[in-house]
């Protein structure tokens, strides 16, 4: 027979009782495990492991499944480098707060039922947009699409909970975005009424991550991505070739991007009118 410790690593790190003793877990079995400290109880009725983030166990004691920011970088989801203690919990469409110590929880209610651990990928991108705002969402939804972590209907589940207001950003959403900054640059850039060409194969090139009016490329470089004197040798040829072909090209790193966006929003504005002049 598994032990408790066994059949909850097995099961995510959390469970609550009745499931595990489906699996041959007595409440004796439970009790004694919890006594030595091989897992832990976080409420009546909910068990873990005591290796599991306390976060996940925190939204337990709470009566839910963590949600939003916290559980898209679980699942694996690019979000906002926006890091707090706040813990946002899912409790379903009516569940039942449980007080704990020290709670300055969060809860949200939507359609569903919650459980515990993490909450799936859907659910928590709709808790995002509602905590985060547009960019923030905009991004991991991307970014969620892209590993293929929501499927079709999941889609047209975040479509129904959202506002009729919102549904221009899924409109321009793309499966195909490879990072988060480029998503942020796609929606800023849209907001500034400009609409791109993503993902663009230019012959003697090669691919460039947007072109804008046919001539203007524009280059959006991950922390970290560029670096390097052979990296750096290949970004300017490149960008030499480019010319010879008649574009410019603007290339933007991520603290720009992130932390001087009026800069960034200008140099594009003033290289195409240069472009269109």
């Amino acid at each position: 027979m598994f032990t408790p410790a066994d059949l909850l690593d097995r099961l995510g790190g959390i469970a609550r009782a009745r499931l595990l003793r489906d699996f041959g877990c007595s409440a004796a079995h439970l009790s004694a495990a919890a006594r030595v400290g091989a897992i832990r109880r976080v409420r009546k009725g909910v068990y873990a492991l005591p290796t599991l983030d306390v976060k996940v166990l925190t939204a337990a004691a709470h009566g839910g499944a963590l949600t939003c920011a916290d559980a898209l970088r679980a699942h694996g989801v690019w979000v906002l480098p926006d890091v707090d203690d706040i813990v946002h919990v899912w409790m379903g469409g009516s569940g039942r707060r449980h007080p704990h110590d020290g709670c300055s929880c969060v809860a949200h209610y939507s359609r569903g039922t919650s459980g515990i651990g993490l909450a799936p990928v859907a659910a928590a991108l709709v808790h995002a947009y509602r905590c985060l705002g547009d960019e923030t969402f905009f991004a991991a939804y991307e970014s969620a699409w892209n590993k293929r972590l929501i499927s079709a209907e999941d889609r047209r589940r975040i479509r129904g909970e959202l506002p009729s207001a919102a549904h221009w950003m899924l409109d321009l959403a793309r499966p195909d975005a490879e990072s988060g900054l480029e998503s942020l640059l796609r929606l800023r850039l849209r907001l500034l009424g400009l609409t791109l060409e993503c993902q663009v194969g230019i012959d003697g090139v090669g691919r460039v991550d947007f072109v804008i009016g046919g001539r203007l490329i524009l280059e959006a470089d991950g922390r970290g991505n560029h670096a390097g004197a052979e990296r750096r040798h290949t970004d300017l040829a490149r960008d030499a070739a480019a010319s010879a072909r008649g574009f410019e090209t603007l290339r933007f790193d991520y603290a720009m991007i992130m932390h001087d966006w009026p800069s960034v929003a200008s140099a594009i504005t003033s290289a195409l009118d240069r472009a269109m002049a």
